[in-house]
Order: C-alpha cells, then structure tokens, then sequence
C-alpha cells in the first residue's frame, strides 16, 4: 500500500509567518525554515519578536483566517486524495492550522502545537516529535507502506531523504542546487505526473 506524505506551508497554503510579518510590518517574522534550517532557532525567534511588539495568537489566528488556498491547490489535493492516502507533514501548530484544514476539506495533518498563556499570549511550542516529519514517515514504512514525501524547505529533506521516493515542489534556488538528484516540480501538474509515476509501479 502506498501513501502521500505532503508539506503544507509552500505546499498548499501560503508561507503563514511571511503573511503575517506583511499584516504586522515586522520584517523579521519573514524568516522560514527556507531561511533557517533550525527550528528551535527559527521558533524561538519568533516568540520573542511576537513578546516584543505584543501580539497574541488570537492576532496571528486573524491573518490566518484571511489566507486563501495556493490557487489550485484544493483540486489537486481533492483529485490526489481520490486514489491514494494522504497525510500532510507540518512544523506548523494545531492552532494555526485548523481554519486552513477546513478551507482544503479536512484532510489528516499531523503537526505540533503551542504554549499560550492566559493573556493568548504564546511563550513556547511543544513538538509531537523531534524531527517529527521524518519520524511518521518511518513508522510509516515501519507498518507496510510504501511512502512518497514532497517539500519545499530545508526541514522536509530528511523525511523525503528518508521515503522510498520523493521531491521538491516550489523549493527555493538553493535548496533545488544543493539537491539536485531531486525530481523539483514548480506546477501542480508536473507534481501530479512525479506522484502518479511513484503511484503506478
């Protein structure tokens, strides 16, 4: 049996901390794991800017909510959905991405989540899993099935490493140029036709 394993930031929705440093006007939210490779690094960095100029999770919920789809991304995921499983893979929160799930018609996610205090303030984040991406796709593999993996970032390499088959999909120039034994679509149909060969051996 073969599974899907997708990234979802860059993937189908638009990168969520690039759009909310353009509400807010905070230049430094626009680093993302295309950026830093770290995660603690990149998250915690994050936090204190957010501490800094006062924002709470209920004023990044509202840029969220205010997000559309990457345009043809629902059908692609609707159409993938109808002949094989799929999961999507995030370093994103089960507080941000919730109104996103519903707006691609609930597909599974597995992803992390936050510490907010009383005030809706955030003060950390709690992993499902240290380099949990890699790590579901293993059990994956672990449990009979054949896993295909795509990303666009530096923290989806060790899961699409880690799948029988994989590639990137909008990723930066230099992610393509370090990774170039990688299929790399740009459109939704060339990825479909990188999914559908893995699909049909």
């Amino acid at each position: 049996m073969k599974v899907v394993c997708l990234d979802l930031e860059g993937v189908l929705v638009p990168e969520i901390w690039i759009n909310v440093a353009a509400k807010t006007g905070i230049e430094e939210l626009r680093l993302t794991t295309r950026d830093e490779p770290d995660y603690d690094v990149l998250m915690k960095k994050r936090i204190a800017i957010l501490n800094e100029h006062s924002l709470t999770l209920s004023d990044i919920t509202e840029v969220i909510n205010s997000l559309d789809l990457l345009d043809g991304a629902y059908e692609f995921l609707q159409n993938l959905r109808k002949i094989t499983q799929v999961i999507i893979l995030s370093d994103t929160f089960t507080e941000f991405a919730s109104p996103l799930m519903e707006k691609l018609g609930y597909p599974t996610i597995f992803c992390n989540s936050l510490v907010v205090d009383e005030h809706d303030r955030i003060q950390d984040y709690t992993l499902r899993a240290y380099d949990g991406k890699r790590k579901a796709v293993e059990a994956l593999k672990d449990i009979g099935f054949q896993v295909f993996a795509a990303g666009d970032s530096y923290n989806d390499l060790t899961m699409i490493r880690t799948a029988d088959e994989g590639a990137l999909f909008r990723a930066p120039e230099q992610i393509i140029s370090d990774e170039k034994d990688l299929p790399c679509a740009t459109t939704y149909q060339e990825f479909r036709s990188i999914i559908d060969t893995f699909l049909e051996k």
